[in-house]
């Protein structure tokens, strides 16, 4: 599946895309088990995390908010660190203080002058407009799982967008994450453009995307923006 020849809107994944989420996650487990003196590994840390986020979101939808405070309770316990379950809210808190990477401002500026621009999250409403603020650029678009009430990979999010937008035609998804993001658009047969930011393989079972690129500026340059 080819990009469009003419591309008019561009949606984007937001956190692992435009967010340094790892960083943020991290930072926050590690500024509360400091607390209780306990070190906490960012290699060990960021694995357990998406392995946990997976399994939490695989249930029944409830906020996000609620996944991350269930989520740090249950990484709290397989990392032998004694939390508190009325101490899990620092994870929700910590939200607005995931950073973006250092080109987001810069892309995102690109993108807007050449394309309508929507962002697609598996975060709420609220969570999501406390990450905003880093970003000055409007968006024509915003679904997130509050708004369909289920998670990436999940293709609620993507008809959501495909029923705002109105078509198919001209539309590009840009994400950071093949197994939220990536597979779900090809079923839907949606182009989207790969950030492999962590240099990941596929194996001979994953579909490739319709691009693969390691940054944001690589992905601006691919669509004409930069």
């Amino acid at each position: 599946m080819p990009l469009p020849k003419e591309v008019t809107f561009v949606t984007f994944d937001v956190y692992g895309t435009l967010i340094d989420w790892e960083t943020g996650v991290y930072e926050a487990f590690a500024k509360e088990a400091e607390k209780d003196g306990y070190t906490l590994s960012k290699e060990e840390l960021v694995p357990l995390f998406l392995e946990t986020q997976q399994e939490i979101k695989g249930g029944s939808y409830e906020l996000y908010a609620e996944v991350l405070r269930r989520t740090a309770v249950q990484i709290s316990r397989q990392l032998g660190w004694p939390l508190e379950p009325s101490r899990s809210g620092f994870l929700p808190a910590s939200v607005s203080r995931w950073p973006p990477f250092k080109e987001t401002k810069t892309q995102l500026d690109r993108f807007a002058k050449k394309f309508e621009l929507g962002l697609i999250s598996n975060i709420d409403d609220k969570l999501l407009g406390e990450t905003r603020r880093y970003f000055q650029t409007d968006f024509d678009l915003v679904v997130t799982a509050q708004q369909v009430r289920s998670y990436k990979p999940d293709p609620a999010h993507f008809k959501e967008a495909e029923r705002r937008i109105g078509t198919k035609k001209g539309w590009v998804h840009i994400t950071s994450s093949y197994y939220y993001d990536v597979e779900p658009c090809l079923k839907a047969k949606i182009p989207v453009i790969w950030v492999n930011r962590n240099k990941e393989t596929l194996d001979a079972s994953q579909k490739k995307p319709t691009a693969e690129v390691k940054t944001l500026l690589e992905a601006a340059k691919l669509l004409g923006a930069a």
